[in-house]
């Protein structure tokens, strides 16, 4: 059994799929659209392009999403980076923070060497964190 998380988006997917596969080295594995359903006619006319359905891959973790009309931000979840290096900590957190909204700075705390949350510019909530190793 695997778990996944499945985002909704108002329209802006696409765009936020080749956003985190530019900025966060993620890939997408695959991408429909709603005039690629089996039955395009029951398509309004505004939503042809909007997706249907999307998965894209960060790491090892699939993230799946889709476009629909009335989407609301992200309220009381968020997707976790765990980061290797503060460096690239520091370097997620800017690119997801570009358009976006800081929600905690970036900084160090007692679990981790760098933690920051950032709510994006599509509307999705974001912890990046270089974990403190346990001693």
């Amino acid at each position: 059994m695997k778990v996944n998380t499945y985002v909704n988006f108002p329209g802006s997917c696409a765009e936020a799929f080749r956003y985190y596969e530019k900025h966060l080295g993620a890939k997408v594995g695959m991408m429909m659209t709603h005039a690629q359903s089996p039955d395009p006619s029951l398509v309004k006319p505004e939503w042809k392009d909007a997706v249907l359905h999307a998965r894209l891959t960060i790491g090892d973790t699939e993230l799946m999403a889709a476009d629909v009309p009335n989407a609301e931000p992200m309220r009381s979840a968020y997707l976790t980076l765990r980061m290797d290096n503060d460096s690239e900590a520091e370097r997620v957190f800017s690119a997801l923070f570009d358009g976006g909204q800081v929600l905690m700075p970036m900084r160090a705390t007692f679990f981790a060497s760098r933690f920051g949350q950032v709510r994006d510019r599509f509307g999705i909530n974001w912890m990046i964190l270089n974990e403190r190793p346990v001693q």
